[in-house]
């Protein structure tokens, strides 16, 4: 939560740090703020790396919601106001509407802002580029590294591409910016394979010394020719020791366990032999004996 001068805070609960939409759908993106203390409910709308823009603004009760930057042209903006909450709603979603929106309150001097909600569009493909981000194939655990890829593929603007990543942690953290690349020669190779030469960029974000902190989904947003798209996020899942240590005991006791059932066989069959070998001493001992 950013809280701007003052001393008072309030505690603004944004709930989903991201959303995802397809082009076309309706989202509520919700907004709980104190219900006592409060002047003024706003709604912030922040396109990767540029600064936020003021999106409505009301008193809280006593006046209806307020747009500003031609939000309510076409009208798909409006806030959902109910007692303790002050909900945002877009409708018919479309590629502009990708970005992190904040709902901040005012009290006195104070404005607080919650965490921010990130608003993705799946399965959106720009004619123009094309984002990937890889997997990560295997768990990981304390200290260990890893590196995140993202690549930018494009066939027409060749231009710089200003690429960010930014995680959404599996407690809710602040979906905000983490590292930001610029666009560097040595990142980008031309293909002239194709009948449209291509330009395929890769960035890398490289993940040292491990926590449990760093466990969540990393997004890659790249902004490039008028146009921001994110990629379809890249999972780390970042285990305990503890459960590193029980994977390790319960091998080592798979292989013991294995050794003593070879070696119970071994005495199994070593015994049957020697009782069948005594079996066949005592038969012929008998045969020899003289008939009285």
């Amino acid at each position: 939560m950013l809280t701007i001068s003052g001393n008072l805070q309030a505690e603004i609960l944004q709930l989903d740090p991201v959303v995802s939409a397809e082009e076309g759908d309706d989202v509520i993106l919700p907004c709980f703020h104190p219900k006592e203390q409060i002047n003024n409910v706003l709604w912030y709308k922040q396109l990767t790396g540029q600064k936020p823009v003021l999106l409505a603004s009301s008193y809280y009760r006593t006046q209806p919601f307020k747009f500003y930057n031609n939000f309510d042209m076409p009208k798909r903006f409006d806030l959902l106001r109910a007692d303790g909450s002050s909900n945002l709603s877009i409708t018919s979603i479309q590629q502009s509407d990708s970005a992190v929106y904040y709902c901040a309150v005012a009290f006195s001097n104070v404005v607080s802002f919650g965490a921010g909600t990130v608003l993705l569009l799946k399965g959106h493909h720009s004619n123009k580029y094309t984002v990937q981000q890889l997997p990560v194939p295997h768990l990981l655990y304390p200290k260990d590294s890893v590196t995140l890829q993202c690549s930018v593929i494009t066939n027409i603007c060749a231009g710089d591409h200003s690429v960010y990543w930014f995680r959404h942690g599996s407690g809710g953290s602040d979906p905000g910016i983490i590292f930001t690349h610029g666009n560097r020669s040595d990142q980008c190779k031309k293909s002239s394979e194709t009948v449209s030469p291509t330009q395929s960029c890769i960035y890398k974000l490289p993940k040292n010394n491990l926590s449990l902190s760093d466990a969540g989904t990393y997004y890659c947003a790249v902004a490039a020719c008028g146009e921001i798209l994110y990629g379809n996020g890249t999972k780390l899942n970042v285990k305990g020791k503890n459960l590193k240590l029980i994977q390790r005991f319960q091998k080592k006791m798979v292989r013991k366990t294995k050794h003593r059932h070879a070696y119970t066989y071994t005495r199994i069959v070593l015994r049957t032999h020697a009782t069948l070998l005594l079996n066949i001493c005592k038969e012929r001992e008998r045969e020899r004996e003289p008939v009285t």
